[in-house]
């Protein structure tokens, strides 16, 4: 049964978390990170789905502390959707103002540490012990990315067509990383074959996947680039991968 919590950032900053259980005692944790649009229904839907696998799932809201409220996420999102192009295109100036705060660096620092902060949450509920993956979309994937990257306690991570870090994070990876692209993503798809080197030289277990008819957030189901072929073998994957690594 999914509900709410309130968790603290390392800064003091109160953040909430929607929270999805399993019926029995869980089979491991999930911390879930949202796109670029925030704790939209469509990330409480994937928790949800995941909880009725057997986890326990925490999706943080990180993106209202940098002015990005889950009601503005979707009305914008809302709009780049929409069948007029000049209605797309006119919101096109209002995104970019909504998310500055959101690509800044000090907004990452504390991004990373609220997360941090929903782990060390996930691995004091009981029947977790230890089993804990992150998983996320986008903006999230780049999140995942990051968390398994600075947190050891992360045992595997699951980016969908998310940016991989710098080589220098790269290196602190502890974790088997399945990460999940779609081959129309030209800025991901330029970068992957060194982000395959990178992995490989710092002995990371990674493995990517290419959908060769799907573009970026080909799994959101709520959006225009939705690939149903992509993201049903998709969430195959992510099952095995969570089966085998959190068992």
């Amino acid at each position: 049964m999914p509900d709410t919590l309130t968790l603290t950032a390392p800064d003091g900053a109160d953040f909430r978390v929607y929270v999805a259980r399993p019926a029995s005692d869980p089979r491991g944790a999930i911390v879930l990170i949202h796109e670029i649009w925030g704790l939209v229904p469509h990330i409480e839907d994937v928790a949800d789905r995941l909880a009725g696998l057997g986890y326990l799932v925490a999706a943080p809201d990180i993106l209202s502390h940098a002015g990005v409220a889950p009601a503005l996420g979707s009305e914008l999102f809302r709009l780049t959707q929409h069948p007029d192009e000049a209605v797309r295109t006119a919101a096109q100036p209002r995104m970019r103002d909504a998310l500055t705060e959101a690509h800044a660096p000090a907004y990452a620092e504390w991004a990373t540490g609220a997360l941090s902060a929903v782990v060390d949450w996930v691995a004091a509920q009981p029947g977790v012990d230890g089993r804990i993956a992150a998983m996320g979309f986008c903006f999230g994937g780049t999140y995942a990315f990051l968390l398994a990257a600075g947190d050891t306690r992360i045992r595997a991570a699951i980016p969908f067509y998310g940016g991989a870090p710098t080589p220098e994070r790269i290196a602190g990876i502890r974790a088997p990383i399945l990460a999940l692209y779609g081959a129309h993503d030209p800025r991901l798809m330029e970068a992957l074959p060194a982000v395959k080197e990178e992995m490989a030289a710092a002995g990371v277990d990674f493995d990517a996947v290419v959908y060769p008819d799907a573009g970026h957030a080909f799994f959101n189901d709520a959006g225009s680039r939705y690939d149903e072929a992509a993201a049903a073998d998709a969430w195959v994957r992510v099952q095995e991968f969570l089966a085998a690594r959190l068992s």
